[in-house]
């Protein structure tokens, strides 16, 4: 079977606008959010973004890009409007969520476009997106490799996965895409691939166990006590890790293999986090 026979090839037209969370859009590509460095290449972001949509079969015409972003980065790309909202350390997000949520309820009433492409895994847009869904829009959700397994997805972050699976269509960024945002080089340059291959695991998990203990003690240490008294207390209520310090986590780890983790590699670093913030032996 080949790439092409593996993905969903029914084509989907019309008209489609970009909502992106600059922030998660870091995440995505292995970046620190808060850090000072090197910005994404947002000239490039509308190419990228309009040949993903067309590998997972939308071949909509990407009209128009809002950047929601907490800092202006000194780029100015046609076609693209900027968001600038509170910082996330600020309010959680809250003024994030709201231009955010305005924005897709305001193209859903009006029917502005056929197609939204939403960059966030916040979990509170799943009822604004059915609501656009049944206005007529299709909304569909730029993801990492784990939107390829949403039933081993489920047991380990069922909150992202509720919201994966609202959406019409999951748009999986692969390495050349985040190569074209980080190198500066625009996606028409070059070809992207047909589909992104999955990450290779390491081939043999106890050789990462060691990286993964220093990377989990080294975040541990940093947290101030207030915090990981209520990072106990979850824990000790709920079998998940909470999604912040997961994605926290999964981003530390990728930095220092620089690679993103099998679903084997995963497990065992939420069980790490465990038994680290509730004083256990870790699991083997």
């Amino acid at each position: 079977m080949n790439a092409s026979s593996r993905m969903d090839t029914g084509l989907r037209g019309g008209r489609c606008i970009a909502l992106v969370d600059g922030r998660y859009m870091a995440w995505l590509l292995g970046q620190n959010p808060e850090a000072t460095g090197e910005p994404l290449n947002r000239h490039a972001l509308a190419p990228v973004l309009s040949a993903l949509l067309a590998q997972w079969g939308v071949q909509a015409d990407l009209q128009r890009v809002y950047w929601y972003t907490d800092a202006q980065d000194g780029q100015y790309p046609q076609d693209q409007v900027a968001r600038v909202v509170a910082p996330h350390k600020a309010d959680g997000g809250a003024s994030l969520l709201r231009a955010f949520s305005a924005d897709l309820k305001r193209l859903a009433e009006r029917q502005a476009c056929d197609h939204v492409l939403l960059a966030s895994d916040d979990e509170r847009l799943l009822t604004l997106m059915d609501e656009a869904q049944l206005h007529g829009l299709s909304v569909h959700i730029l993801a990492d490799e784990s939107a390829r397994d949403l039933a081993q997805l489920s047991k380990e972050d069922p909150g992202w996965t509720r919201l994966l699976a609202q959406a019409d269509r999951r748009i999986v960024l692969h390495s050349q895409a985040m190569r074209d945002l980080t190198q500066g080089r625009m996606a028409h340059s070059g070809p992207v691939g047909l589909l992104p291959s999955p990450p290779q695991p390491a081939e043999d998990i106890e050789a990462i166990r060691p990286i993964l203990q220093e990377v989990v003690t080294a975040w541990w240490n940093e947290e101030p006590e207030d915090l990981r008294e209520d990072l106990r207390e979850e824990l000790q209520n709920s079998r998940g890790i909470p999604q912040e310090v997961d994605r926290h986590l999964l981003l530390r780890v990728r930095k220092v293999l620089e690679r993103t983790l099998s679903f084997p590699e995963k497990k065992l670093l939420r069980e790490m986090i465990r038994a680290t913030v509730l004083g256990e032996e870790a699991a083997e």
